[in-house]
């Protein structure tokens, strides 16, 4: 008999618990993967096809390829009560930037700057060095638009 623990089983009983992006608007207040019924018209719905199926089937927002344009075609095509479009800010999430951006090694890069509309991230000009990324939390959006272009996969959007 084998003491090794089976991961897939245990990630079942944990998923409650996990720090998975689902789409935006989701309520706050209720238990995601009690009401959702995986029935992936979300997924279908969303035009830059950043939902995808996570663990135990369950919708997870996906930045590696796009952004969330907060368009609300998955709210719309959900046919359970998981959605409140009256939340102040669709979820609360934000980008965060980690040491591995290239900035930190002294190359100059600001394509994560480029790509964020609300402009929620700026660079701080420093001498001799290459200017380093400042996230303005309160302008950013969590649409995940910083994510994809990263050459160095140095953003992540979390709570």
């Amino acid at each position: 008999m084998s003491n090794s623990i089976n991961q897939s089983r245990r990630n079942l009983f944990s998923r409650r618990k996990s720090n998975v992006v689902r789409p935006p608007w989701v309520k706050a207040d209720i238990d995601f993967t009690d009401i959702c019924t995986r029935c992936d018209k979300c997924i279908t719905a969303c035009e830059t096809a950043i939902i995808s199926r996570g663990d135990g089937g369950f919708p997870e927002i996906n930045f590696a390829q796009d952004e969330c344009t907060f368009c609300q075609k998955c709210v719309q095509a959900c046919p359970e009560p998981i959605f409140d479009l009256a939340q102040n800010v669709p979820w609360q999430i934000k980008a965060t930037i980690n040491d591995t951006c290239l900035a930190n090694s002294g190359i100059w890069c600001q394509t994560c700057k480029d790509a964020c509309d609300p402009r929620a991230i700026s660079f701080k000009p420093a001498i001799g060095q290459a200017p380093k990324p400042l996230i303005d939390l309160e302008s950013c959006t969590g649409c995940g638009a910083c994510v994809a272009p990263c050459p160095n996969q140095s953003i992540k959007i979390q709570a």
